[in-house]
């Protein structure tokens, strides 16, 4: 540059006077690494220098360091070995050990852990007037021995009960020691008490024949060997099981009952109803309800006949079958008249469909007790027994008064003594009846 200078004839000095000078431009924000962090990590966080980082450190005091515990910072706290009394014991004993300083003329902080109940005690003239009656076999020298003991440990029965002098006085268990102490404790309180004022501070009642029992069932449990604690949880599970087969033949009873009911109207009580319900501007209530559309609009008719989605494909394939078997169409003319009554010739059939079920039902479960009555009682029959046909026996009048005297009852689906016989006699010839009898698997 010198050389250039020279040539052009352009004197140093004065460039170096027309020269402006240049203007420093400061860094907009500068963020210092945080102490304890690693440059590799710190270079992460952005992608030129001159950039902020993405993730701002919220703490870089603590954050990168491994604290250090501050020790010898504050004054020392000065212990001494002083001495003091424990309020619990009468003896006025002294007893030493190490305190603060500041601690000094404070109670002793255990002193709240010894505090003694409150001791009943009785006067000679209170035990000749309310205690002395008692026939139990307690003298006053043996209860004076017991309230000596409850002062002298505190109403600890157990110690109480191993301190108890069976030499002088007849042996004791440790419930009849409690039922009597409490007893002569509730009936002082209550003698001392003015009249027309609670007693204050009584002790509950103690049932010393309840806790022996309680004891004994206790050393039973836990004296058992494990073949019977296996024994035990297999009775319990059974239990479960019977319990919860007990609570399905109730539902299903309560079902067929229903059907039963059912089944018993007459046809022409049913149409009368209808013809009712019909002049009373009202829907008729069948088992099984179907889509009615009541909504302004314009909608199609044969949306009436659409099975509802709470029928499951089984029993509506078995309704098709039935309908072909018939020679209904399946999807008839959808005119008002047409709809009423294909839906309600559905309804029948799907109470026809329940009953064979519930038919079926029945018959195993007859079956299934036959067989279990025949393996407890081996030469008997069950065929026998009144109660075990589906089949209802002819009735006499001297078989109904003396309907459920001689009778044995069997725990079946269907209890006998839930339906008439004329209801049973009705379902069992509407099953034998119809024209669908051979639709075994349906």
């Amino acid at each position: 540059m010198v050389d250039a200078r020279e040539i052009l004839g352009v004197d140093s000095l004065e460039c170096q006077l027309n020269k402006q000078p240049k203007i420093k431009r400061l860094s907009e924000g500068t963020f210092k690494k945080p102490g304890g962090m690693h440059r590799e990590l710190y270079a992460l966080l952005q992608s030129d220098y001159r950039d902020p980082p993405t993730l701002a450190p919220t703490d870089t005091g603590f954050s990168y360091k491994q604290p250090k515990a501050k020790i010898g910072r504050s004054v020392v706290r000065q212990w001494r070995w002083t001495s003091f009394l424990n309020p619990a014991r009468s003896d006025n004993l002294m007893l030493y050990h190490w305190r603060r300083k500041q601690e000094d003329g404070k109670e002793y902080p255990f002193a709240k852990f010894g505090k003694l109940n409150n001791q009943v005690s009785y006067s000679d003239e209170e035990y000749e007037l309310y205690l002395q009656s008692e026939s139990d076999g307690w003298t006053r020298e043996e209860l004076d021995h017991l309230f000596e003991l409850s002062r002298q440990f505190d109403r600890r029965f157990v110690i109480m009960f191993d301190r108890y002098d069976i030499d002088k006085y007849p042996d004791r268990c440790m419930e009849d020691l409690k039922q009597k102490y409490y007893n002569v404790v509730q009936k002082l309180i209550k003698v001392r008490t003015l009249p027309g004022q609670e007693p204050k501070d009584l002790p509950p009642n103690f049932d010393g024949e309840h806790e022996k029992n309680r004891k004994e069932q206790l050393i039973q449990i836990f004296n058992r060997t494990p073949e019977q604690v296996e024994e035990e949880e297999m009775l319990v599970s059974e239990l479960k099981k019977i319990e919860s087969r007990k609570k399905d033949r109730e539902r299903k009873s309560q079902e067929v009952t229903k059907l039963i009911h059912a089944v018993d109207a007459k046809p022409g009580q049913m149409l009368e109803q209808q013809h009712l319900l019909k002049l009373n501007g009202s829907d008729i209530q069948s088992g099984v309800k179907f889509p009615d559309i009541k909504g302004s609009g314009v909608f199609l008719r044969s949306s009436k006949l659409k099975m509802p989605p709470s029928i499951g494909n089984k029993k509506s394939k078995a309704v098709e079958q039935l309908l072909e078997e018939l020679g209904v169409d399946i999807i008839p003319m959808p005119t008002e008249e047409i709809c009423q009554s294909f839906n309600e010739l559905r309804n029948q059939l799907l109470l026809l469909y329940e009953l064979k079920q519930a038919m079926g039902n029945c018959e195993y479960e007859l079956q299934s007790m036959k067989h279990r009555y025949e393996i407890l009682y081996p030469g008997k029959k069950a065929a026998d027994l009144v109660g075990m046909s589906l089949e209802p026996p002819p009735e006499t009048p001297e078989d109904t008064r003396s309907a459920g005297c001689n009778q044995l009852l069997i725990d079946s689906l269907v209890p006998l003594s839930a339906v008439s016989a004329r209801k049973r006699r009705a379902a069992s010839s509407l099953l034998e009846s119809n024209p669908w009898k051979k639709l075994k698997n349906i």
